[in-house]
């Protein structure tokens, strides 16, 4: 029988950190952010609703689950929303981190986010496609975009050794093969901790060209 997230028993923050082993700081802050997201959700639509009785797993544990594969430098998150991937990369010591959102209410909930986590994140409140380019260890998204659109607003970041990190679903191979026709990519496919039918796309040695 497939197991979908909807039939998991909700995540509490000490069954997260028994999957991504954290210290009680580390923890009282993703603690502090998620009261955050709660309180400013009641204004502003940061989060689906549907989302909020299983933060932890929904968006904690599935944000948090890029850590382990991330390389040492800055990272670029595109499209951040409420702040995950981001925001909780940051908090977990993965910084700088570049958080980039052009909605202005959710600006102002990931700059305050931020301040009260001490995490080492830059908010730019702009379109990725303005954003002026810099030197990253890695790129990441999730709920965004195709992979194919998502490498085009990635490239002017991309370095050799430059690693994007994209949480993805059932249609993950569709849109492998649709970037195929524009990209070389080295892919490696790694299961989800928070989704049964999610997976981490890993995606190295990015170009334009096929191969």
């Amino acid at each position: 029988m497939t197991v979908s997230r909807e039939t998991l028993a909700p995540l509490t923050a000490d069954d997260f950190s028994r999957l991504i082993p954290v210290s009680r700081e580390t923890l009282d802050r993703l603690s502090l952010y998620a009261e955050l997201l709660i309180k400013w959700q009641a204004r502003i639509n940061l989060v689906g609703p549907a989302t909020l009785p299983d933060l932890w797993r929904r968006h904690f544990l599935d944000s948090a689950q890029l850590a382990a594969h991330l390389p040492a430098g800055p990272v670029l998150d595109l499209g951040s929303g409420a702040g995950f991937p981001g925001l909780v990369l940051a908090i977990l010591g993965h910084g700088p981190v570049h958080l980039v959102e052009s909605d202005q209410r959710k600006c102002a909930f990931l700059r305050e986010a931020a301040r009260l986590t001490g995490a080492e994140a830059v908010i730019h409140s702009q379109r990725i496609e303005s954003l002026e380019k810099f030197p990253v260890a890695a790129v990441t998204a999730r709920a965004l975009a195709s992979v194919a659109k998502l490498l085009e607003w990635a490239e002017p970041f991309l370095g050799p050794g430059t690693a994007c990190l994209f949480l993805k679903g059932q249609r993950c191979d569709e849109e492998l093969t649709e970037a195929a026709k524009q990209w070389h990519i080295t892919i490696e496919r790694i299961p989800s901790l928070s989704d049964p039918s999610g997976l981490i796309l890993h995606l190295r040695e990015v170009h334009r060209g096929r191969p």
